[in-house]
């Protein structure tokens, strides 16, 4: 039990701080990680709703999703647990974007560091998210469940949905907007560099644990 709760404690710890590399992203305005590039731009458009409460939004619609996929294979408490987790997120992301509403970007080079910044961070988060080991956000559960209805490989049903986020966001700019906001060249750099960031900390804590026994 004390190994669940620790387990559960590193996993909240993980989403807080991926959180503030979302809001570390939506600040620098070069554009969101794939994942966050739609609710991120449908809150440009539509103001009724906070940036995190279209995370929201879009997370109910992919663990419905899930629903319909696996059916009677559904474990209804892992959708409870993905539910409530998803929710915190939300709302984490949108107290990150305003513990760091202060701070002034008033240059392209700032953005750019602050964007840079926001992918160390999200792959710090994401990564020790992994190490707790307990649940899957919503949208890496319905990659998963894709994976196991179709047959193909998570890997590849994940670079479909985040090229397919990143379009969407585009298009949704486009045409509301007039300009793209959610998708820039901040989406694409997030894309290549997060998940060589993730490898560069496991490949770090690796070397230190090996050092240590």
């Amino acid at each position: 039990m004390k190994q669940v709760i620790k387990n559960y404690a590193l996993f909240l710890i993980g989403l807080f701080i991926a959180a503030m590399g979302v809001a570390l992203s939506a600040k620098a305005g070069l554009g969101t990680s794939p994942v966050a590039s739609v609710p991120y731009s449908i809150s440009l458009v539509n103001h009724s709703l906070t940036f995190g409460w279209w995370l929201n939004i879009c997370s109910v619609v992919q663990i419905l999703v899930q629903v319909a996929l696996l059916r009677k294979k559904c474990k209804p408490v892992e959708i409870i647990i993905q539910t409530v987790l998803a929710f915190v997120y939300g709302y984490l992301t949108d107290f990150s974007c305003n513990l760091i509403s202060g701070l002034q970007v008033n240059s392209y080079a700032v953005q750019f560091a602050l964007m840079i910044l926001s992918c160390i961070v999200l792959g710090f988060g994401i990564w020790i998210q992994f190490k707790g080991g307990v649940a899957m956000l919503p949208g890496e559960a319905m990659n998963r469940a894709i994976s196991e209805v179709t047959g193909k490989s998570y890997e590849n049903i994940k670079i479909f949905f985040d090229v397919l986020y990143i379009v969407v966001a585009a298009v949704i700019c486009f045409i509301f907007v007039g300009k793209l906001e959610g998708v820039r060249e901040g989406s694409i750099i997030a894309a290549v560099l997060i998940g060589n960031i993730i490898k560069l900390y496991n490949l770090a804590f690796n070397k230190i644990t090996s050092k240590s026994c």
